[in-house]
């Protein structure tokens, strides 16, 4: 259970990460109407995750995990605002890349992350698809 709690929270760390990274990106390009929107759609497909989007949100979390506490390591050991800013945002590519070939896109795993904050039964089927 503690490898598990340590697995989500190394998930939800990182889809923090990437979503700060993409609503930056969204700001920069997109009107700020369309903020609610998006995150109104993603709260209305969480109540239609398929266990495979499941499964592969729990393999992406055990990998993001793992970048997580590499780059945790590095980021301790960067001398600098410049350096730290550096490792975070390879920390970020190389997290979004684990969640991109788990199958799933940045988007879903976000909005799984969520749903399994707010739903005991999901983040029961997670669990159990991470110790499998």
């Amino acid at each position: 259970m503690q490898r598990f709690t340590a697995l989500l929270s190394a998930a939800l760390l990182s889809a923090g990460l990437m979503s700060a990274t993409a609503h930056a990106q969204d700001a920069a390009t997109a009107p700020d109407a369309a903020a609610p929107t998006a995150g109104a759609d993603a709260a209305a497909a969480a109540q239609n995750f398929s266990d495979d989007d499941l499964q592969k949100f729990a393999d992406a979390s055990q990998e993001i995990a793992a970048i997580s506490q590499d780059y945790t390591t590095r980021l301790q050991g960067a001398e600098g605002q410049e350096a730290q800013q550096e490792v975070r945002v390879e920390a970020n590519e190389k997290m979004v890349e684990a969640v991109r070939n788990s199958g799933l896109e940045v988007e879903t795993f976000n909005a799984i992350g969520q749903a399994i904050q707010q739903d005991p039964e999901m983040m029961k089927r997670v669990q159990e698809m991470a110790q499998s």
